[in-house]
């Protein structure tokens, strides 16, 4: 008779570790970014270092404040600084920059237990509190290929081409304007495995669906502001999204509808940000809903234990 060597799960351990899906998320980033520096110059790719190197350098002190093990080179902080960069204007202030990056970081990723603790996205909420706080230099959008400033986008102006909207000639945050750009990031990751397509398809359809109910033009809705990023990148993080598939569904559902409605009804153009984190404080109640149980534990559970 063969011995079986009985061990504590899990039994089989991935090859692939954490720092390896952030380097593929980084590689996936660097479409948007590329474009953001081409369209933009060097301004904004000076903001994407300032915004990335801030960020991983708050994460190593606040590890070593707090006495924890250090995590920056898991690179975890370096795709928060690289995301919140991308979501700024190119002439977003150095200052402003570097305190969206320790809202981040600091505030909500390590006051609350570090990376796969954080309540929600970390460069979502930086976002939200730099564009309440700083609203004229996060609404300061540069033309491409000029140094003029406008505070009108695609989705304030209406007027843009499908073509200016896929290539990312249009004004704009650095990494939101070129939808090409976002969807080769995205099918890179897809194809690596790192996401599922399940929530990007979701959020893009259900936005899509509403929009075209109240006789707008869904394509235009798409192509415009920071959906396709935020759909793409954000929605996506493991941490502050469900884990299941119809939880996933269910989100990528919810953003959508939220972000149509924002932008329907509000007095914001772009309500993307606030649509990831409104489903990001549903995320454990998504899970809850869509758990699977295991087979037999329903029978398992209504039988009476055996006396001793």
């Amino acid at each position: 008779m063969n011995s079986l060597q009985v061990s504590a799960s899990p039994h089989a351990r991935a090859l692939i570790s954490t720092r390896h899906i952030m380097l593929a998320v980084i590689a996936a980033l660097l479409p948007a970014a590329l474009n953001g520096f081409i369209q933009f110059g060097m301004r904004a790719l000076i903001l994407l270092l300032v915004t990335t190197g801030s960020a991983m350098g708050f994460e190593m002190l606040a590890r070593l404040v707090m006495r924890r093990r250090q995590t920056v080179l898991d690179c975890s902080a370096a795709v928060t600084g690289l995301l919140l960069g991308l979501n700024l204007p190119a002439g977003m202030p150095f200052w402003q920059a570097v305190l969206g990056s320790f809202i981040a970081v600091v505030i909500v990723k390590q006051l609350f237990g570090g990376l796969g603790q954080n309540f929600a996205n970390p460069a979502i909420v930086a976002r939200i509190v730099l564009m309440l706080s700083f609203p004229a230099t996060m609404t300061a959008f540069q033309i491409p290929g000029t140094d003029a400033v406008s505070g009108a986008t695609p989705l304030v102006t209406g007027t843009a081409g499908y073509w200016d909207l896929l290539l990312g000639n249009t004004a704009g945050c650095i990494g939101e304007t070129s939808a090409a750009a976002i969807l080769l990031g995205g099918l890179f990751l897809c194809i690596c495995g790192i996401i599922s397509p399940v929530t990007p398809l979701a959020c893009i359809g259900s936005l899509a669906l509403c929009t075209w109910l109240a006789g707008n033009d869904p394509l235009y809705q798409i192509l415009s502001g920071g959906l396709m990023l935020g759909a793409v990148f954000m929605a996506t993080d493991y941490a502050t999204t469900p884990l299941t598939k119809p939880g996933k569904l269910l989100f990528g559902i919810g953003c959508g509808v939220l972000t149509f409605v924002i932008r329907q009804f509000s007095t914001y153009p772009e309500g993307m940000s606030f649509a990831i984190l409104l489903m990001n404080l549903l995320t454990p109640y998504l899970d809850r809903m869509t758990r699977t149980h295991p087979f037999g534990a329903d029978n398992l559970a209504g039988k009476e234990k055996p006396n001793a």
